[in-house]
């Protein structure tokens, strides 16, 4: 699941992103409504967290190009103000979830992840192949019925190649998948990352790679 945070509130926004990614989910931000419109022509995500009030482009006015996209994200408004008047006209425009400020975070993170899995091509609630079941909202792993102990960046490895099994994702998709938009193209965190999964995952041996192509998980599902 990838998070756009757009939020002119520097400091704010820092702090959703922050606590977005804690929870494992790769997260961009963008400061006003012009450069969150081009990050959305260039990437694809599942959630948009919206400040109403933007500068560039008013935050109505990116609501309503984001729902009129195919495939759109799911827009989850915030704002200051928070009478029911406010509420209503921000989901006429086409927001799927309104959040006031000030807000409570963990409330913001259920609302996150309750807005993604309603997305209408969301993904099964869980994931199995091969002898594994991972569960994307419960944030737990199995395999063969041996719990596993990821860390934030291995389940989310883990959980992108199960959602394209029985089919490959090279690691620059996985980067740009379980990482966010500072992530170095050139590092070597993808090989690290999945190493480290593929001694967790145990034996036999779970994930493989073909050169040139990039990683998948074996068998059936």
């Amino acid at each position: 699941m990838r998070v756009l945070v757009v939020e002119d509130d520097h400091a704010l926004a820092e702090v959703v992103a922050e606590g977005l990614r804690d929870q494992g989910m790769p997260v961009d931000l963008a400061h006003d409504g012009l450069t969150a419109a081009a990050s959305l022509d260039h990437t694809g995500y599942d959630v948009v967290v919206l400040d109403r009030d933007l500068p560039g482009l008013h935050g109505d006015v990116l609501c309503r190009m984001i729902v009129e996209r195919a495939g759109r994200p799911m827009v989850l408004m915030l704002t200051a103000a928070s009478a029911p008047g406010d509420r209503v006209s921000g989901l006429t425009l086409g927001a799927d979830d309104y959040l006031a400020k000030p807000f409570h975070f963990p409330e913001l993170v259920l609302r996150v992840r309750a807005l993604a899995r309603r997305r209408p091509d969301v993904r099964p609630p869980v994931l199995r192949a091969a002898g594994i079941e991972l569960d994307p909202v419960r944030r737990t792993a199995v395999r063969d019925g041996r719990p596993l102990t990821l860390s934030v960046k291995e389940f989310a490895v883990l959980e992108a190649l199960l959602e394209a099994h029985p089919g490959h994702l090279s690691a620059e998709t996985l980067l740009e998948r379980v990482w966010d938009e500072n992530a170095d193209p050139f590092t070597n965190t993808v090989t690290v990352t999945v190493g480290r999964l593929r001694r967790k995952l145990g034996e036999p041996p779970i994930i493989a790679t073909t050169p040139g192509i990039g990683y998948r998980i074996r068998g059936s599902g």
